[in-house]
């Protein structure tokens, strides 16, 4: 494939992104022509303009800040574990939180909790858990020698795997009304959008944005293996907690807010990759970019498929990921028969 220049990238993803949000905007049940959009936006006095500010515009910022939060991060655990194929959810910050919002839900969901204040436990309770689990699986990983990553998947895999059976246990146990907020909770889902949400995400997924290109150089060091990433004067371990602390803060607080979205941390890491190198200065701010215009196109399609009715967001990116996943195995494949 023909290799883009990284700024060139970077801008054609910015339009892209612009495109997106217009997009979503205009996009759903009510139909709003483009030409009154930027009217809208800045008027409050009838129907459309109220659904446009209270029900379009946080929920296309929450799909874009976390499908920028889900890329970035996923492109740091490619480049620290140094494999394409990882993704965010290798150190269980996904099914952590799964189990979280499970608990929550079961506990809760029938009792004494409503409205807003249910929302918000179930994000409470679904960051708490994948902060937990992130915790277990580091621990495990972390020794006097140092941090094993090798470690860390296996034990990622580990608690994914407990954490799953943690989640059917509730699953299993739960009434009708439970099992189905569970099953479209971990299917993601951005219906539960409001400007608190967004908030809550704006306030963990800017400062990110600023912090995680910082790591470029000594991500694209790391990439050379460990040893000489120490002889570069890269302190290996310190990088490695920072990271890893940073991408279970972000995914665990995107996973909260918008329950579990599959292979946005996968595929748009590896396509970046691919059209502009692997240079993390470039490739974090790239999949941040695309990971944002690839969650929005994927939320405007599950609002608008099957309209009036909503697919749940999680099962679009699904959709699309799982294909590109299996390309992904099958050019690995080719690569070793070469």
């Amino acid at each position: 494939m023909h290799r883009l220049p990284p700024k060139t990238f970077l801008i054609v993803s910015l339009a892209l992104l612009v495109v997106a949000l217009a997009l979503g905007l205009l996009s759903g049940p009510v139909a709003i022509a483009p030409t009154r959009l930027l009217g809208l936006l800045s008027s409050g006095q009838d129907m459309d303009s109220r659904i446009l500010q209270s029900i379009r515009l946080p929920r296309v910022l929450l799909a874009a800040l976390a499908g920028a939060c889900l890329a970035s991060c996923g492109a740091v655990m490619q480049g620290l574990f140094r494999n394409p194929l990882a993704d965010p959810s290798l150190i269980g910050v996904s099914s952590g939180a799964s189990v979280g919002a499970s608990f929550v839900i079961f506990f809760g969901g029938a009792g004494f909790l409503g409205g807003t204040f249910e929302l918000t436990a179930i994000a409470v309770g679904a960051f708490v858990g994948g902060l937990l689990a992130t915790a277990i699986v580091y621990r495990l990983a972390s020794s006097v020698t140092g941090t094993s990553v090798s470690t860390m998947l296996l034990a990622g895999i580990a608690i994914t795997a407990l954490a799953g059976a943690a989640t059917s246990l509730f699953s299993f146990f739960a009434d009708n009304e439970m099992l189905r907020r569970i099953s479209l909770w971990q299917m993601g889902n951005l219906d539960g959008a409001s400007w608190n949400r967004v908030a809550i995400i704006a306030a963990v997924v800017l400062p990110m944005m600023v912090l995680l290109p910082r790591e470029g150089r000594a991500l694209n060091a790391i990439l050379l293996g460990e040893s000489e990433a120490r002889h570069l004067g890269i302190a290996v371990e310190s990088l490695k907690r920072r990271l890893i602390l940073i991408t279970a803060l972000g995914v665990g607080v995107a996973v909260a807010v918008s329950g579990v979205v599959a292979f946005v941390g996968l595929i748009v890491p590896h396509l970046v990759r691919l059209m502009i190198g692997p240079d993390h200065r470039y490739l974090i701010p790239g999949s941040a970019l695309l990971g944002a215009v690839l969650l929005l196109l994927a939320d405007t399609g599950a609002r608008t498929l099957m309209a009036p009715s909503e697919l749940p967001t999680g099962v679009v990116t699904a959709l699309l990921g799982a294909p590109f996943f299996v390309a992904l195995l099958l050019q690995q494949r080719r690569k070793v028969l070469d």
